[in-house]
């Protein structure tokens, strides 16, 4: 029996669904259920399910950068969506990175049953192909795994100025675990987080000096150093100049 994870905001939908669809006759077995998506990642996370089905208009979530992450950390769970939101653009990106079923609510007894035929279909298909360990190359994966590193550094941008921007909050932010995130802009950039997080952070400083009303412990502030001496050696360390110098001569 394939091991089955619901995940929807709405308690009808749930009870709905575990009490109507023949789970035995699919092959399937539900062992488990959430209603909100931080919930339903730490359930997927612990029991690792074969299946999960999800809606993704739910409070807090947004609900590509979820389905983004379940792919790239689990490639081998098959993922299906049931939502209200009809948005044929946002359906053509959740396929493209790794759902296998776009079903709209309400949706007819069939259409569900076929969803889960399909996905239990392709994991036998898996299974006796053996090819689990190339799930790394599939593309549907690397699309799941560029959003992610697309979304971690945008948030990074938008919060690189903080002083105590973590690995941690920025991985929480699109659903992944700390390693995972790691390893995944380690590929993309071939740069570590926190070479990553300085680069910006010098970036940002750039501007700032720019503005001679601007001393340089104000920028170093600005930009997330704990103290000018932090600021002066990262600022030199990326490029090759200290602020007071660039300041002075920008364009070198």
């Amino acid at each position: 029996m394939y091991r089955v994870i619901l995940v929807d905001d709405e308690r009808l939908i749930i009870q709905g669904l575990t009490k109507v669809l023949p789970w035995e006759k699919l092959g399937c077995q539900v062992i488990d259920v959430a209603y909100d998506g931080a919930s339903g990642l730490e359930k997927i996370r612990e029991q690792k399910p074969d299946i999960v089905m999800t809606d993704i208009r739910m409070p807090n979530m947004d609900g590509l950068t979820m389905l983004a992450a379940i792919h790239s950390e689990f490639p081998e769970i098959q993922m299906a969506v049931l939502t209200a939101y009809r948005d044929f653009d946002y359906a053509q990106r959740a396929m493209h990175i790794g759902v296998c079923r776009f079903l709209l609510k309400p949706s007819k007894m069939d259409e569900l049953e076929e969803a889960f035929r399909f996905m239990v279909g392709q994991l036998q298909k898996r299974e006796a192909e053996k090819k689990l360990e190339d799930l790394e190359e599939e593309p549907t994966v690397q699309a799941a795994g560029n959003h992610l590193v697309t979304a971690a550094l945008d948030y990074m941008r938008a919060h690189c100025t903080e002083p105590h921007l973590s690995l941690t909050e920025v991985a929480s932010h699109v659903y992944v675990s700390q390693w995972h995130l790691s390893k995944l802009l380690n590929r993309e950039t071939n740069q570590s987080f926190f070479e990553l997080l300085g680069n910006m952070r010098i970036e940002r400083a750039k501007q700032l000096l720019k503005d001679p009303s601007l001393r340089i412990h104000q920028v170093a502030e600005a930009t997330g150093y704990a103290d000018v001496a932090h600021f002066s050696k990262s600022f030199k360390k990326y490029t090759g100049q200290t602020p007071g110098d660039y300041r002075n001569h920008p364009d070198l």
